[in-house]
């Protein structure tokens, strides 16, 4: 199926390079070996190759709202955003290109993950899941189910599964590499931002008001976990160390050795919302936000 909007009709105007576009608001944020992206308003896309310490703004040929970033290795990645955009990178970050832009749909893409070169997905607003399976060569619809749901984030876990985290309430899992999905029982009625799977079954699900989760048996039992905040969960992340991190607005950042409870609450002193974290080669962890990009640990 060729890429929507790329006909010979009218083209997406390019992001305009701006001198502070590492303050500008930050969406979604990717590492792999010495590359960092970071992704937000206006088109910006900013590359870092010294564990987040600089930050170049790359020429994009979009200025949609982008909110999600890939690295499937050091060369190739991919950015999704408003306006059913899809960009692909193949040196790095340096150079974009447009893959699908399909503004008359009304339907943002929200985030992209690629489970290896050729079989990502990206999901969006009204239950848009788009698959490729060559590489993002072509991308088909197929959705999770006949619900129009936002989808807000898929992930996929070291065991195999592929996690949707959606709105309201509700998540869906994968047993077979995004070929049928199952819908798992919610344990909350609010939206979900993240899921964030861990070791064997283990898999985290957080929102909406502080609102976090835990199960032990791939989503089909949830726990609640104690957070101590109401601000909304929006990123997880789980370090090389295997200690796990639940960001959010408010600046919450919570801490855990291993993925269990107890979670600690930290707040940075700014409270300005953190949208993504991500660990750079030298374990220095990485956020964006409101605030455009920082480094919050070394």
């Amino acid at each position: 199926v060729p890429a929507p909007g790329l006909g010979g009709g009218p083209q997406p105007e390019p992001a305009v390079m701006a001198r502070l576009a590492a303050r500008s608001l930050l969406l979604d944020v990717a590492s792999f070996g010495g590359l960092a992206v970071a992704v937000g308003e206006r088109g910006h896309i900013l590359t870092s190759r010294d564990h987040g310490n600089t930050w170049t703004q790359a020429r994009v040929p979009v200025r949609a709202l982008l909110t999600g970033v890939h690295l499937v290795d050091d060369r190739q990645g991919w950015v999704v955003g408003h306006d059913g955009v899809i960009l692909h990178t193949a040196d790095g970050g340096e150079t974009w290109e447009l893959r699908r832009w399909a503004p008359e749909e009304e339907k943002p893409l929200l985030h992209v993950w690629f489970r290896d070169p050729e079989r990502g997905f990206a999901v969006g607003a009204y239950g848009l899941l788009l698959a490729t399976r060559d590489g993002g060569a072509t991308w088909t619809e197929e959705p999770p189910s006949d619900e129009e749901w936002h989808l807000n984030h898929v992930a996929g876990s070291p065991a195999g599964r592929i996690y949707l985290a959606a709105e309201a309430g509700n998540a869906y899992r994968s047993d077979d590499g995004g070929e049928t999905w199952t819908a798992l029982p919610s344990p909350y009625e609010g939206s979900f931002f993240g899921a964030l799977p861990l070791e064997g079954d283990e898999v985290l699900l957080f929102g909406l008001r502080g609102h976090l989760y835990r199960s032990e048996d791939a989503g089909e039992t949830w726990e609640p976990v104690e957070t101590g905040t109401e601000a909304s969960l929006t990123c997880g992340l789980r370090l090389r160390n295997g200690s796990v991190r639940v960001a959010g607005l408010e600046g919450t950042v919570l801490h855990s050795p291993d993925g269990r409870p107890p979670f600690v609450l930290d707040a940075h002193e700014d409270r300005k919302g953190i949208s993504a974290l991500a660990e750079a080669a030298d374990g220095s962890l990485i956020a964006v936000g409101d605030f455009g990009v920082r480094v919050l640990e070394r």
